[in-house]
């Protein structure tokens, strides 16, 4: 099969695995979508829209995508460079004259550096609760009053990696001042426009307040209800967290920062936003990677760009692997979403349906025996979930709740209607050893036993589950 058709034959199995991600961490919604070289192999939506009204989550709801935002801005300011409009060492303060008028440091900022957070630039003001909508975003005028205050500048140019929020504030004036347009406007015509995305926009719209997701508070020290959060304008930081999108529609977006895309970027350009620029610790523990206005980010074996966005009420993640052609991106409507975490597990399980483990190899299925279909399903027991899972035509044991999905991961060939045979590695787990399936009536699994214990399908092990609480309780038949 191409690399696609394996993704693809995956599909069900990934948004399965999502499924249980968003379950077991309870997230409203999530929205997820992957894209492999032409193809949407997946766009889903799972849960709620909006848990006071129970509306469930579709995949062209709204999404505030935050500080994907950054990665716009970045390609409207490399169009400009590519065009000849624009320098990436052209001082801040030639085109926002203010800096240079207020004395600011911050006015010899390159663009490039305030793309990269090498500026030094105050991350967003002193006064910053427009994030928990105590007041409103600052527009223009409190933008530059912030950047201009004692403070503005933090540190010194290229002292350090500094995210600021402030400082795409400023790209995003420098936009406005080169163009001669508005930063919607100019984002608008220059970037969604060319894509054909009909559902991304640089700035919340109110005419469409029926078509977003509600964002949602985290749930606190074990809180069990969340709260619904109002969407609000970012004004003047809309270059650095205004945008909204869906999922599906950032894999169309990612897929034009692909090597060979032309639509948007030249690969010149591509490859100078791309190329490392900073590398951020934190006590001797790498905590992130930054290019010219794109993060970057290594999962497994693949080198990755993208962004995470933070918007109140909104997690997102999107991922894009510019060589191989691939996009993840998933939006999550509440505060502590784990956009990163389910992401990040989709592209390793992709990665394992393409790569089988080191030293095994897949066995043909034998066509005398049931489909691969009919060996799948999710059980659990006392000690928690077991997924016997396709994985691009392959079957394989995933622990559905953890958060790597290859931890524990173990690929099973199929050696008889009701057996399978764990492959033999280096493992904490079953290696090698048989796995027992029984099968009811109609032929559906009804029990797994692995590592000599049994799982149940999850809703048979409920039933089951207090009898394993007391030796008192009695136990329930095969």
């Amino acid at each position: 099969m191409s690399t696609t058709d394996t993704i693809r034959s995956a599909a069900p199995y990934l948004l399965s695995w999502a499924r249980a991600q968003a379950a077991h961490l309870r997230v409203p919604g999530v929205q997820l979508a992957v894209r492999s070289g032409d193809e949407l192999v997946l766009d889903e939506a799972i849960g709620v829209a909006d848990l006071s009204t129970g509306e469930p989550l579709r995949t062209d709801h709204l999404f505030r995508i935050a500080s994907h935002s950054k990665t716009f801005t970045a390609t409207a300011v490399m169009q400009l460079v590519q065009a000849g409009r624009l320098r990436l060492d052209d001082p801040a303060g030639t085109w926002v004259p203010e800096l240079a008028d207020g004395g600011s440091p911050i006015a010899a900022a390159t663009v490039r550096e305030l793309l990269g957070h090498q500026a030094g630039v105050i991350r967003d003001g002193d006064h910053a609760d427009f994030w928990q909508l105590a007041y409103p975003f600052p527009d223009r005028e409190a933008l530059l009053a912030a950047v201009l205050a004692d403070g503005g500048a933090t540190l010194a140019r290229n002292e350090h990696f500094k995210y600021s929020n402030l400082g795409y504030g400023l790209l995003g004036l420098i936009v406005e001042a080169v163009s001669g347009q508005g930063y919607a406007e100019h984002l608008r015509e220059h970037v969604t426009a060319p894509l054909g995305l009909t559902r991304t926009g640089a700035e919340l719209e109110p005419e469409r307040a029926g078509e977003y997701a509600a964002g949602h508070t985290g749930l606190l020290l074990g809180e069990h209800e969340r709260q619904v959060i109002e969407h609000v304008d970012t004004r003047a930081l809309a270059a650095a967290t205004g945008f909204y999108s869906t999922a599906a529609e950032l894999t169309t977006y990612g897929s034009a920062h692909w090597f060979g895309d032309t639509r948007l970027l030249d690969d010149d350009s591509k490859r100078l936003m791309q190329r490392l620029e900073s590398v951020v610790t934190s006590y001797g523990t790498e905590i992130g990677r930054y290019g010219v206005g794109i993060e970057r980010r290594t999962i497994g074996q693949r080198e990755l760009v993208g962004h995470s966005g933070g918007y109140p009420g909104h997690i997102t993640r999107t991922y894009v692997d510019p060589r191989e052609k691939l996009v993840v991106s998933v939006l999550t409507n509440a505060i502590d979403g784990p956009a990163d975490l389910i992401a990040t597990g989709i592209i390793k399980l992709v990665d394992a349906a393409l790569n089988p483990s080191s030293g095994t190899t897949p066995t043909p299925h034998d066509d005398a025996l049931p489909p691969l279909s009919s060996y799948t399903g999710r059980f659990a027991n006392l000690w928690g979930m077991l997924d016997v899972a396709d994985l691009g035509g392959r079957l394989v044991l995933v622990r559905p709740t953890l958060a790597d999905p290859l931890q524990g991961l173990e690929e099973v060939t199929v050696e008889g209607p009701d057996l399978l045979r764990v492959h033999a590695q280096s493992t904490f787990g079953a290696g090698g050893e048989l796995v027992h399936l029984e099968r009811g009536p109609d032929g559906a699994v009804t029990s797994v036993r692995s590592t000599g214990m049994t799982s149940w399908p999850v809703e048979e092990f409920r039933r089951r589950r207090p009898a394993m609480t007391s030796t008192s309780t009695p136990r329930l038949a095969p």
